[in-house]
């Protein structure tokens, strides 16, 4: 039965492993990206998870052993023709026109479907962190809409860049860009809210998830941002089994009460998708990004929800039913960037 609840957003993050052969099975990645894309996501991180630490050892064979993520990406780009293409970066690890270039051509090699979460140590509001995003926009702009490169000279407390930006203005304008929203650095989160395209709350916080995206919302608009602007995505572990009980079961290990954690939304596919339609539609959150319990276990985890769960979404008019554009922008329903002459 069709009901009325608001369309929600769906991705999923792959920090580390796919499978039990270790990271660096093209085929899983390959595998994941398909199963992601048949389910209509609007988008696949790859990269390590900011609630997990920055570069936190993962199980497999080879636990250190982590892909550069704009490089998987690319490769799953030529493999995928829809879903966003997400790349985890910390701003410590990488020079603002190294990232920036990588990010861009990435871009250009999707179509227009790439996008980065910020990751790593230090508040997204950090004067190094604020100053890193603030120079690959400018980098970004430094080419005209209409294809003419600018000279680019950026002199700051942090970063000295000058000379031309490589890489011609993307088919996005600019590559969409995920913070984490720390509850607790206040500086971090205003400016999480004035400069992202989404938002992924890195940990539950003692507050109510609706008093949490009401304050989002409210921020975004002091901003001269509309609600639509700022996509509010919270990480979430689903836990499914053919009953309710079963579910449970298999969900021993994991505390939904934990604050520390994502969301635990647990039982047969009826009532996850109930659960994950029932927040969206009482104003907790705009979608979710589904994080594994176990990284070993997201691949199949995934195949099952794409499997039965997205259908009973479909069916209740929360989740879309094709891809309408080809950018992830359009998937996200975000507006084009304005250029920043």
């Amino acid at each position: 039965m069709t009901g009325t609840h608001r369309q929600l957003h769906l991705a999923v993050h792959l920090p580390g492993s796919a499978t039990g052969r270790g990271p660096l099975d093209f085929a899983s990645w390959e595998r994941l990206a398909r199963t992601a894309e048949r389910g209509l996501f609007d988008f696949l991180v790859v990269g390590p998870d900011t609630a997990l630490g920055s570069y936190e050892p993962y199980p497999g064979p080879d636990p250190y052993a982590v892909h550069e993520p704009t490089a998987v990406l690319s490769a799953l780009a030529a493999v995928t023709d829809r879903i966003g293409l997400v790349a985890a970066a910390a701003p410590g690890a990488h020079e603002p026109f190294e990232l920036a270039r990588a990010l861009a051509t990435l871009d250009h090699l999707s179509g227009g479907r790439a996008a980065w979460h910020l990751v790593g140590p230090g508040g997204a509001g950090d004067g190094h962190t604020a100053e890193f995003v603030g120079t690959a926009r400018e980098l970004w702009d430094s080419w005209t809409p209409e294809g003419r490169p600018r000279t680019f000279d950026h002199r700051g407390r942090h970063f000295t860049v000058s000379g031309e930006f490589t890489v011609p203005r993307t088919p996005q304008g600019r590559p969409v860009v995920i913070h984490p929203l720390d509850p607790d650095d206040a500086a971090a989160r205003e400016f999480a809210v004035s400069t992202a395209d989404v938002l992924c709350p890195a940990h539950r916080t003692p507050c109510d998830d609706r008093t949490r995206y009401t304050d989002v919302k409210r921020r975004s608009a002091a901003h001269g941002r509309a609600p639509d602007d700022l996509l509010v995505m919270a990480r979430a572990v689903c836990v499914l089994g053919a009953t309710d009980a079963e579910a449970h079961a298999r969900a021993a290990g994991i505390d939904d009460n934990d604050a520390a954690g994502p969301s635990a939304f647990v039982g047969a596919p009826d009532t996850v998708a109930a659960a994950l339609a029932e927040q969206v539609a009482h104003g907790a959150a705009d979608g979710f990004v589904l994080v594994p319990g176990h990284p070993l276990d997201l691949l199949d985890t995934l195949e099952v929800f794409v499997a039965e769960v997205v259908p009973l979404l479909q069916e209740r008019g929360a989740f879309r039913t094709e891809y309408v554009g080809r950018t992830l922008r359009g998937h996200l329903g975000l507006p084009e960037p304005v250029w920043q002459g």
